[in-house]
């Protein structure tokens, strides 16, 4: 019988553990999409008298999102990652939920808003998703579960055999806190039934802003990231970093981007009188801004680049663009 070559038989075997998780990311949101469909539906056709599950489903939207969050997403992603040793579906659905809630706040029975507002909202939010789901995929070279996050890679080398229950809080339950949170926005358009004015428009403005700025980034620094692999595989020498176009004036104009779209939504719950959802962005990025951190000493780790890396660090900002330190550079080369 001729042997298949081992090559051959590496990529059939991709192939199938890409087709296998493709399905399992479309089969896993299924149980609250049907369960609320079926509430719908049984309250379109009786709602003068409900059970006491339906009636506490149309009573408690905000408290019926999070239990969807905790069974489908906490429970059973983490069900999942632990069955295939690997948390990789929490990023990919972090780009769907805020989607998924959209619609859902807007379709509730109870919910009531100005239907200008809230399309706006609804459309941004699909241009954010499909944006930062094309980039997913780009990154992961269009693989579904190639590989799950570094970061958490390094928890599970690190908590060992307790990374199985540590994972249900540290990747999940984290992970509704801060969606729940920074989509309390999405909560609150369609929770109040204002007339649109001027600054809907502002919001809407800083979200596209957001949006495009966290594209270019991303794009740049994917172009980057294969030019360098490409001189990799040729045995040249790596460019050690990125300082041209956004990078120029940020260290991290990606991050920046994503903040501005999520402050963006901030500013339409501020219109309606409920600033205080600034709490959840705030959150948000209070926790990039750690991760952030845990970037750059990835960075410094890396020998061929430490040197070039801290020069820039020093030159330029952080997060927010702004215009380069030539003079820290200039006396920095000096001594």
């Amino acid at each position: 019988m001729p042997q298949v070559p081992e090559a051959k038989q590496n990529k059939t075997d991709m192939g199938r553990s890409n087709l296998k998780n493709a399905v399992v990311a479309f089969l896993v949101p299924l149980p609250s999409i049907l369960f609320y469909l079926y509430f719908l539906s049984h309250f379109q056709r009786n709602n003068t008298s409900l059970s006491p599950l339906w009636s506490w489903c149309f009573n408690h939207p905000f408290l019926l999102a999070n239990a969807f969050f905790f069974v489908n997403v906490n429970f059973l992603l983490w069900l999942i990652g632990h069955i295939q040793s690997s948390n990789w579906m929490i990023d990919l659905y972090w780009t769907v939920i805020p989607v998924l809630l959209g619609h859902y706040y807007a379709t509730h029975p109870l919910a009531q808003f100005d239907w200008w507002r809230s399309k706006i909202v609804i459309v941004l939010t699909w241009v954010w998703s499909f944006r930062l789901t094309h980039n997913y995929f780009r990154r992961e070279k269009w693989q579904w579960g190639a590989r799950e996050d570094w970061r958490f890679a390094n928890m599970r080398q690190q908590y060992g055999k307790h990374w199985w229950w540590i994972s249900f809080f540290a990747v999940y339950f984290s992970q509704q806190i801060f969606l729940i949170g920074i989509c309390l926005p999405l909560y609150v358009v369609h929770s109040i039934d204002n007339p649109l004015n001027i600054w809907d428009f502002v919001a809407a403005g800083v979200c596209l802003c957001g949006i495009v700025i966290a594209y270019f980034a991303d794009t740049q620094l994917h172009n980057f990231v294969t030019r360098n692999s490409k001189l990799k595989e040729l045995g040249k020498p790596m460019v050690p970093n990125l300082d041209h176009g956004l990078w120029q004036y940020s260290r991290h104009p990606n991050y920046f981007g994503e903040q501005l779209w999520w402050w963006g939504l901030v500013v339409f719950a501020w219109n309606l009188g409920h600033g205080w959802t600034f709490v959840g962005a705030l959150i948000n990025s209070m926790c990039l801004a750690y991760v952030t951190v845990l970037v750059e000493q990835r960075m410094l780790k890396q020998e061929y680049r430490a040197e070039a890396y801290r020069l820039y660090q020093k030159t330029t900002s952080a997060c927010v663009p702004w215009f380069r330190s030539s003079s820290i550079a200039v006396k920095d080369k000096d001594t």
